[in-house]
Order: structure tokens, then sequence, then C-alpha cells
């Protein structure tokens, strides 16, 4: 080695040098210099993404997005509501008149303009005032109260004959009720009551236009009881079932469900295509969806809504049988409709 010129011995070193790089190479140096390459730079078979003829990846990929959204039912909450586009016709000349509801849960009052061929238009409304069921322990400080509330009609231009009283169903039993039913009576004032079946008969009246009488039907979900009611020839037949307060009776979720289940079936199937609903937990799923001062709104599906009080929960769990006792997937909100309105249009 001594011997060797120094570019002898630089050219020995260099080829030492490329012997132990290449032997490097061949028995697994590239596996670990791709060890030390990052991470993210590194895909395995199994995390190969789906071609686009590969419809069995496809698959999989919808599949695993519908667990990461939750269940299916809330998977089709995002798809749109199918369009509702009908406008009632407007009264043509009519005069006012007024209703007052005494319901479950307070007062609810309606002014209307009916004409002669019963088309109506609401002009003031008012929900839930409980002035006169609450705090008035005299008949005097009812009768207080109801003169004041009369009063606003009579304000309003509703001729004092014109203006009306209906006690819903759920509310006949209610202490408070008869009290206010006979303070009514000492002002002149005819009470009207009505049972059940009476006022999903007027339910069905006052929202359900003639153009989907024969493939639609009615829900009322008061607090006391809901109304189911459809027309078959020529007549109305008008189901009750749990009110959206059943809660303080008792009945659990499951029990109630499989009661309105049973009364929604008794639906004929040609009379599924559209719900139309009213009441007062349909009315809090409609304000959070309604689209500006639209007069019908379609709900979304029950599992679309987190309510929290429990009447609201109960009202939900009521809807839900509904929709899973009929199969129906469009329920129509009409933002002016009461049964109490159904009553004004049998008068002449």
């Amino acid at each position: 080695m001594q011997r060797l010129t120094v570019a002898g011995r630089l050219l020995i070193t260099v080829l030492i040098l490329a012997g132990i790089y290449f032997g490097f190479r061949y028995f697994g140096g590239n596996a670990a210099l791709k060890k030390l390459q990052p991470k993210d730079k590194e895909y395995s078979e199994s995390q190969t993404m789906p071609r686009t003829d590969d419809k069995t990846a496809e698959g999989t990929v919808e599949e695993s997005q519908a667990s990461d959204n939750g269940s299916s039912d809330e998977a089709t909450n995002s798809q749109p509501q199918k369009a509702f586009t009908y406008t009632a016709p407007e009264p043509q000349n009519g005069a006012l008149k007024g209703v007052v509801e005494l319901g479950a849960s307070g007062f609810n009052s309606f002014i209307v303009r009916v004409d002669d061929q019963k088309r109506w238009k609401l002009e003031k409304a008012e929900f839930g005032n409980s002035l006169v069921l609450e705090n008035m322990a005299t008949d005097d400080d009812v009768r207080s109260g109801l003169k004041s509330y009369i009063g606003k009609m009579l304000d309003f231009g509703v001729g004092g004959r014109n203006i009306h009283f209906v006690v819903s169903s759920g509310a006949v039993k209610a202490e408070g009720t008869q009290k206010i039913i006979k303070v009514l009576k000492s002002l002149n004032y005819f009470v009207n009551t009505v049972t059940p079946e009476q006022e999903g008969q007027l339910a069905l009246r006052s929202v359900l236009p003639a153009e989907y009488a024969d493939n639609s039907f009615v829900t009322d979900i008061g607090s006391g009881n809901t109304k189911i009611s459809w027309r078959t020839g020529g007549s109305t037949k008008a189901l009750e079932t749990y009110g959206s307060k059943y809660f303080q009776e008792g009945a659990t979720d499951e029990k109630v469900a499989e009661e309105v289940q049973a009364k929604a079936k008794q639906v004929p199937s040609d009379h599924r295509q559209t719900c139309f609903i009213i009441g007062g937990v349909p009315f809090e799923l409609a304000k959070a969806v309604r689209k500006g001062k639209e007069r019908y709104t379609v709900l979304d599906a029950p599992s679309a809504y987190k309510l929290e009080n429990a009447k609201s929960k109960a009202g939900l769990n009521i809807y839900k049988a509904i929709a899973e006792g009929t199969g129906c997937n469009q329920f129509v909100f009409d933002w002016d409709a009461n049964f109490t309105i159904g009553y004004l249009l049998t008068l002449k």
C-alpha cells in the first residue's frame, strides 16, 4: 500500500466506498430510507382512495358519511322539503267576526273577515293569553278581565253580536273554565262547548283546502287532546287521542306513541299525501323553520327537532307517532287556522 501513489490510494478508497453504498441499497437500504420519510406521504393499500369506477368503494364512503352525520333519519333531514304552493282564496266584501277559544292553557282570540262563500282571512290573532285564567280568584276579577278582552275586539270593529266564545274539548272540565263560562253568561254571551269529535271536524273545516279533501288529513295537537280528522264521502271522520300534556297524567312516551300510531293508522292510505297540522306544539315547530311571513310552513321531520321543555317534547312524540303511523312525509302548518274559526264558518 505504501508503494502506491497518492492517486492510486484515492482510487482504491473510492471503489471501496462505492461497493459499500451499492451493497447497502441492495440489502434493504431503500426500506430504511422510506422509514425516514414524513408520515403524511405514506399510503397503504387499505388507505387508497376509491376510483371513480369502483362502485363498492363509493358505497363504503357514502355509508361512512351517513354514520358520521347520525342516524339515517337525521341524514334525510338535510334533503329539501317538498314544495307547498297553495294560496288560500281571499274573501270578497266579507264581514268581521270574532271568536275566543277557552283552551286548557289559556285564551286564543281570532278576528276574521268572512264572505257569503265562506272564504275567510285572518285579520288579527292573539295566542296564549291567560290573564283571565290566572290570578283572578273572584267572579268580579274574571268579569273585569273579560270585559277588557271583549273591549279590544269591539275597538277593532267587530260587532257585539259577532263575538263568539268556544270552549275546547280539553278545557271543559277545568275548574277555571267553568268559572269563566258562568261570568260570560252573566254578560249575555253564549258559550259553545264542543266534543273532541266536533273539534276535529271544525279544525278540518278551517284548515283543509277543498283541493286536498280527497288525499290529505288534518291533525290538531292540543294540550288536552289531539284530534286526527279526514273527509270521507260527504262526512268528516275525527278521532281523539292524547294531548301534549299527557305527562301530567302519568302516561309514558311509549304508551302514548303506541296509541297515537294506532289511531293514525286508521287514516285511509289514499288520504296520506299531506297532513295539515295546527296546535300549540306544531306552532313551535313551524316557528323554527318559517320563511318570512308565509301562511303555510312545511315542518321538518320529527328527528330534526331538539326540544327542551316537557310539553314540547310530548308534542314532538305525538307528531313523530303520527308521521310513523301514516307514513306521511309532508306536514303543513297553517299559521292562520284554528278550530274556532271552523266554528265561525258554520254560522250563517
